[in-house]
């Protein structure tokens, strides 16, 4: 593949949180696909559980400081940033004290889900488009991976269409076996809507969806879905196959970077 700029969005990365699937492909993948001779830009949330000193993280004054608006509250963007030395990578985290200042990442210390993860994701998706747009990057491909990714392509593909940032890029899915519990608690059909989106383009998933209805939504927007985990909720994956939807099965840690690249480089034509 010639060189393609791909920007990675990844609900966990390691070491800024414990060691997981997830966590590890996003620190693998993103240096695996640069040392392919790829551009890259990656971003995570910035959860309370990233202990911000020990891995140097700093915030970024000239990308932060806009305020996104869901369900009509104004919550403030800042956007701040870390090394990984030994992968030449920098991560960009997306950060804000409504959504990320607890001291946990999706569930709290009894386990339980938080109510907000809805609009948590919402914020994430939205906040890592600004940004990119600030970095004036325009990605040839978006890979998402984990649920808290799910509103991304909906955005790329509706609120962000015409824009010259994002208009060409394509989107790949990918699905873990990372889901929630407890359906969204309601009205996440107002929450998601903001310009560009019309309640139309939400009527492809409930008012309160499941883990399956949220993955199949994200499906519906992307151009392409990898599967990350060796099992997946039943349905997603023939969902992905029945829409037309390029699959790429699952790749052992072996072999992933390579397929993942191929893969990339078939997307693109």
């Amino acid at each position: 593949m010639s060189k393609a700029k791909i920007l990675f969005i990844f609900q966990e990365i390691t070491p800024y949180l414990p060691e997981s699937a997830l966590s590890q492909m996003g620190r693998y993948l993103p240096q695996g696909i640069q040392d392919a001779g790829n551009e890259i830009r990656t971003f995570m949330p910035k959860f309370g559980a990233i202990n911000e000193r020990r891995n140097q993280l700093h915030e970024v004054i000239r990308l932060s400081g806009m305020n996104l608006v869901i369900d009509d509250s104004d919550h403030p963007l800042i956007i701040k940033v870390a090394s990984i030395q030994a992968a030449r990578m920098q991560v960009y985290f997306i950060d804000n004290e409504d959504y990320f200042e607890r001291k946990f990442t999706t569930v709290d210390e009894n386990g339980e889900e938080y109510s907000d993860n809805d609009e948590r994701a919402v914020f994430f998706a939205r906040g890592v488009l600004e940004t990119v747009k600030k970095l004036r990057w325009t990605p040839d491909i978006i890979h998402c991976h984990g649920w808290m990714t799910s509103m991304v392509p909906l955005y790329v593909k509706r609120a962000y269409k015409d824009d010259p940032f994002f208009m060409n890029s394509k989107i790949v899915y990918s699905v873990y076996d990372d889901g929630f519990q407890k359906n969204f608690n309601g009205n996440f059909h107002q929450k998601s809507i903001t310009k560009g989106v019309t309640t139309e383009d939400m009527s492809l998933v409930s008012d309160s969806p499941s883990f399956a209805e949220l993955s199949k939504f994200a499906i519906s927007y992307s151009d392409a879905v990898i599967k990350g985990s060796p099992e997946i909720v039943d349905g997603i994956v023939d969902f992905a196959r029945s829409a037309g939807k390029p699959v790429l099965d699952f790749q052992t840690p072996e072999d992933y970077i390579a397929a993942y690249n191929k893969f990339y480089e078939d997307i693109l034509g």
